[in-house]
């Protein structure tokens, strides 16, 4: 048997904030401008800055070509989470929306508009979780 998700009127299209989500990240991390303009911030922790011998360039980029996404690790198929192996050593990255005018501290409350939304990409080594 199989199953169609139905779109619903009052949540917004996973696939267009995974789009968008995906660009940002591209963006952020390998420089490729999107066709569309889009808000955000790239953090990086402490940890992760201060990994020596270009580790901190390997997890960014890695982060900005990861493309693996399944049913686990992106559960609502937004494309706002995902881990890469770096020299042996896992790497976290995270995109969060907010409301592009609330300094961070309310969620975005149209997250598939990237006028009104800002999102931030953090990325950290996985044992700083």
């Amino acid at each position: 048997m199989s199953m169609t998700v139905q779109p619903q009127p009052d949540r917004p299209d996973p696939s267009v904030i995974a789009a968008q989500n995906d660009a940002f990240r591209k963006l952020a991390c390998l420089g490729v401008p999107p066709a569309q303009p889009i808000q955000g911030r790239m953090h990086v922790t402490r940890s992760l800055m201060e990994a020596d011998d270009g580790f901190m360039a390997e997890a960014v980029k890695a982060t900005g070509e990861f493309a693996t996404f399944e049913p686990e690790n992106d559960p609502e198929g937004w494309h706002d989470f995902g881990a890469v192996e770096i020299r042996g050593e896992t790497v976290f990255w995270k995109i969060d929306l907010y409301e592009a005018d609330s300094d961070f501290r309310y969620g975005a409350e149209t997250p598939d508009n990237p006028a009104t939304t800002m999102r931030v990409l953090t990325i950290m080594l996985a044992r700083d979780w």
